[in-house]
């Protein structure tokens, strides 16, 4: 007479059916889960206790185990193990707040040279002093245990992140200016289009500087790409540094037309020029509202002396303190960046001064008008405009 399980029948629900499919062809769950989902996957298909531990290579007493627990609890319950196994916990949750409470401090202020914490240097720590803090426990605490102290509390001493302090308690205000400023381009332009021959008596820019262009000569020529060889440039690592040049630019927020000098610096003289090039540019009755950062050149005693010589012809709108990506010329910057200045080597500053007002002009023959979007539909910035 054939042998008759005396178990009864694990019967499965399609939802349970799917997770345990799933799970058996799983290659990022924990082992033990798949192993007991292809248990009960074996067992529901009604293999025998005996069939299961030879088919898997393990014993009666595991099989037995896994689908009483099945039985008792429910499929996916059984996946799991049951609260309350293993060996009792020798580290407290009263020593696991001492070692975060250890690692929410600098070394340096414990006495020790380094900034940060290292995994070795944060272990050794704890094994020195836990007894004396009431934490004997720890003495034996390994820096595998430490680590993952650490990774379940969601904290990581030895990394460091930046952020930027808000000094500028009128912030809010003067950055509703900037954006004031743009809702009023944006409603200029859509003027522009519904009537083209339409001129404004107001002109609006946004400028900065860019400085420390680098001017680096390559020691020998770049090797260009050959096909099925070589599929990109090649260059020597070698390099010449011959200074540094900064730009000076500006944006009409209404053409998209760039106005840029190239100088050795951007002093107080650098930026009159700069005043004096755009003053020549337009037309005598226009205004010229620049939107512009807090940089000492700007407020200058030699710039208010200019300024002083051609009252009403320009009015300043500044960014707020650490504000400068309101002002959208840094957009263009950082366009500049990626691009013409990427990897770009010249024999002299001359060539590179020549080089940028090349790209200049490149860009002047099709200008790209700059558009914000960012808050200027906000309630701050409809109540000024308004």
């Amino acid at each position: 007479m054939p042998f008759q399980s005396k178990k009864p029948q694990l019967v499965l629900s399609d939802d349970e059916m799917t997770v345990l499919k799933k799970l058996c062809t799983s290659r990022t769950d924990p082992i033990r889960r798949v192993e007991r989902a292809r248990i009960l996957m074996a067992f529901a298909g009604g293999d025998t206790i005996s069939c299961i531990a030879r088919q898997f290579g393990t014993n009666r007493m595991k099989v037995e185990r896994c689908v009483n627990k099945a039985l008792q609890l429910g499929a996916i319950a059984s996946l799991d193990d049951l609260p309350g196994r293993g060996k009792p916990a020798k580290i407290s949750d009263e020593d696991r707040a001492w070692v975060i409470s250890l690692v929410c401090q600098k070394p340096k202020d414990l006495g020790y040279s380094y900034e940060m914490w290292t995994m070795q240097l944060l272990s050794t720590h704890i094994r020195k002093f836990s007894a004396a803090a009431g934490h004997p426990s720890l003495e034996q605490l390994a820096r595998g245990t430490v680590s993952k102290i650490l990774t379940k509390s969601k904290i990581r001493p030895h990394k460091m992140v930046y952020y930027l302090e808000r000094r500028d308690p009128a912030f809010d205000t003067k950055m509703a200016q900037v954006l004031c400023v743009y809702k009023e381009v944006a409603l200029m332009r859509e003027a522009k289009e519904a009537n083209p021959k339409k001129t404004f008596k107001v002109a609006v820019l946004s400028y900065d500087e860019k400085p420390g262009i680098q001017a680096i000569e390559n020691t020998v020529p770049d090797l260009p790409p050959v096909p099925g060889k070589h599929p990109t440039w090649a260059r020597d690592h070698e390099y010449i540094r011959h200074g540094t040049l900064s730009l000076l630019a500006g944006i009409d927020l209404l053409s998209g037309k760039v106005y840029g000098m190239v100088e050795e610096r951007h002093r107080s003289c650098e930026f009159v020029s700069f005043l004096k090039m755009l003053d020549s540019q337009y037309k005598k009755s226009i205004k010229l509202k620049i939107i512009i950062d807090n940089h000492s050149s700007h407020t200058s005693q030699e710039t208010r002396a200019y300024l002083a010589t051609i009252p009403n012809r320009f009015e300043f709108i500044f960014t707020p303190t650490h504000g400068s990506w309101l002002n959208i010329i840094e957009s263009f910057f950082g366009k500049m960046a990626k691009t013409m200045l990427r990897g770009i080597r010249v024999a002299s500053k001359d060539d590179l001064k020549n080089r940028i007002l090349k790209y200049l002009e490149e860009l002047n023959e099709t200008p790209v008008v700059f558009r914000w979007k960012y808050g200027i539909d906000s309630s701050s910035v409809t109540s000024l405009a308004s």
